[in-house]
Protein backbone atom coordinates (compact mmCIF):
# COMPACT_ATOMS: atom_id res chain seq x y z
CA UNK A 1 0.00 0.00 0.00
CA UNK A 2 2.79 2.65 1.14
CA UNK A 3 4.67 1.76 -2.27
CA UNK A 4 1.65 2.61 -4.44
CA UNK A 5 1.11 5.62 -1.82
CA UNK A 6 4.47 6.86 -3.14
CA UNK A 7 4.16 6.02 -6.95
CA UNK A 8 0.48 8.30 -6.69
CA UNK A 9 2.17 10.98 -4.72
CA UNK A 10 5.50 11.81 -7.56
CA UNK A 11 2.73 11.09 -10.16
CA UNK A 12 0.56 13.93 -7.99
CA UNK A 13 3.62 16.13 -8.24
CA UNK A 14 4.82 15.43 -11.38
CA UNK A 15 1.95 16.88 -13.38
CA UNK A 16 2.16 20.83 -12.25
CA UNK A 17 5.61 20.55 -12.06
CA UNK A 18 5.80 19.77 -16.08
CA UNK A 19 3.36 22.03 -16.82
CA UNK A 20 5.04 25.12 -14.95
CA UNK A 21 8.34 23.78 -16.23
CA UNK A 22 7.03 24.17 -20.06
CA UNK A 23 5.51 27.07 -19.54
CA UNK A 24 8.64 28.53 -19.21
CA UNK A 25 10.61 27.08 -22.11
CA UNK A 26 10.93 29.02 -25.23
CA UNK A 27 8.71 27.28 -28.11
CA UNK A 28 5.05 26.41 -28.11
CA UNK A 29 6.59 22.90 -29.20
CA UNK A 30 8.53 22.96 -25.96
CA UNK A 31 5.67 23.20 -23.85
CA UNK A 32 3.24 20.52 -25.88
CA UNK A 33 6.35 18.20 -25.22
CA UNK A 34 6.15 18.73 -21.43
CA UNK A 35 2.13 19.12 -21.62
CA UNK A 36 2.65 15.53 -23.02
CA UNK A 37 4.67 14.05 -20.42
CA UNK A 38 2.23 15.71 -17.35
CA UNK A 39 -0.33 13.57 -19.22
CA UNK A 40 1.15 10.30 -19.17
CA UNK A 41 1.56 10.79 -15.48
CA UNK A 42 -2.23 11.91 -15.20
CA UNK A 43 -2.75 8.56 -17.23
CA UNK A 44 -0.29 6.65 -14.63
CA UNK A 45 -2.54 8.29 -12.07
CA UNK A 46 -5.57 6.84 -13.00
CA UNK A 47 -4.06 3.35 -13.75
CA UNK A 48 -2.46 3.70 -9.89
CA UNK A 49 -6.46 4.93 -8.62
CA UNK A 50 -7.35 2.05 -10.56
CA UNK A 51 -5.28 -0.31 -8.62
CA UNK A 52 -5.81 1.44 -5.09
CA UNK A 53 -9.72 0.65 -5.56
CA UNK A 54 -9.23 -3.10 -6.78
CA UNK A 55 -7.24 -3.37 -3.47
CA UNK A 56 -9.59 -1.98 -1.44
CA UNK A 57 -7.83 0.88 -0.52
CA UNK A 58 -10.66 3.47 -1.67
CA UNK A 59 -13.99 3.79 -1.20
CA UNK A 60 -16.58 3.44 -4.47
CA UNK A 61 -16.96 7.15 -4.08
CA UNK A 62 -13.79 8.26 -3.56
CA UNK A 63 -12.80 6.59 -6.44
CA UNK A 64 -15.29 7.93 -8.40
CA UNK A 65 -14.81 11.38 -7.52
CA UNK A 66 -11.10 11.86 -7.66
CA UNK A 67 -11.42 9.52 -11.26
CA UNK A 68 -13.78 12.01 -13.02
CA UNK A 69 -11.20 14.85 -11.76
CA UNK A 70 -7.93 13.07 -13.32
CA UNK A 71 -9.94 12.07 -16.60
CA UNK A 72 -11.64 15.97 -16.61
CA UNK A 73 -7.49 17.51 -16.32
CA UNK A 74 -6.61 14.91 -19.00
CA UNK A 75 -8.99 15.99 -21.01
CA UNK A 76 -7.82 19.67 -20.36
CA UNK A 77 -4.67 18.96 -20.78
CA UNK A 78 -4.73 16.91 -24.16
CA UNK A 79 -7.44 19.98 -25.54
CA UNK A 80 -4.13 22.49 -24.70
CA UNK A 81 -1.56 20.23 -26.33
CA UNK A 82 -3.72 20.25 -29.63
CA UNK A 83 -4.14 24.06 -29.33
CA UNK A 84 -0.47 24.32 -29.37
CA UNK A 85 0.60 22.32 -32.08
CA UNK A 86 -2.01 23.45 -34.55
CA UNK A 87 -0.37 26.66 -34.35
Amino acid sequence: MYQLESQMERAVVSIPSNIAEGAGRRSEAEFAHFLDIALGSAYELETQLIIAHRRKYLSDETYKTTDEIIVSLQKRIGSFIVTLTEK
